[in-house]
């Protein structure tokens, strides 16, 4: 069966839960990655972007809001609008909601490189090839200088640390990673590598059903 993705949103409105806080530490880490970006138009991407939790409530109270040109790409419609009633009801007219397939590279090739890169929700549902490929892509996605903010449960068997590994390999910095004993993984990597060309037409990943989302 496939999962309920509109459902599953649910638990981010329930205190202490496992996404709730991990909503929370998203949050504080796009709030520093805009303090800490240099001065001029800012570009952020949000893959699998659920309802804008994440960027859309961060960007309505920052200083920096009007600098940031956003694009947030959801597959669910549902999800979608209310992400896109978000953002209007913020007055954010530089973040646009596109409802399609986020693992498509041509969803962001007119927005690229961005300086703020979120894979939020993704690599706890797709396996471990499409996570290493996705980590390549970033390279693509993310310019030089700008930052990756990435997710991924730390249960056994924690891939994190490899995953960390992938992203050095592809020229990124660690900013910081949270700990198993945090209770959520959260990663945040700076990219220092030259800018790369995204290839069009490429499918970074695919979700699999039987993984669980986080």
């Amino acid at each position: 069966m496939t999962r309920d993705w509109y459902a599953w949103h649910h638990d981010y409105h329930q205190p202490g839960s496992a996404l709730s806080r991990r909503l929370a530490a998203v949050r504080e880490q796009i709030r520093q990655a805009l303090d800490r970006a240099p001065a001029g138009p800012l570009r952020a991407i949000s893959l699998c972007a659920g309802q804008g939790h994440d960027l859309i409530p961060v960007l309505a109270t920052h200083p920096r809001r009007d600098d940031v040109i956003a694009r947030l790409v959801e597959l669910d419609p549902r999800n979608a609008e209310i992400a896109r009633a978000a953002a209007a009801e913020a007055g954010l007219t530089g973040v646009e909601v596109m409802v399609g397939d986020a693992a498509l590279t041509d969803r962001y090739a007119d927005l690229v490189p961005a300086d703020l890169v979120l894979v939020c929700g993704v690599f706890g549902n797709i396996v471990e090839a499409d996570i290493r490929a996705t980590v390549g892509h970033c390279a693509a996605l993310c310019a030089t200088g700008g930052t990756v903010i990435w997710t991924r449960h730390r249960r056994e068997p924690d891939l994190v640390p490899t995953i960390c590994a992938w992203f050095a390999e592809e020229g990124f910095t660690p900013f910081e990673v949270s700990s198993p004993a945090d209770g959520v993984g959260v990663g945040v990597h700076r990219f220092t590598g030259p800018p790369r060309p995204l290839p069009p037409g490429v499918t970074m990943f695919e979700f699999v059903d039987r993984l669980t989302r986080h």
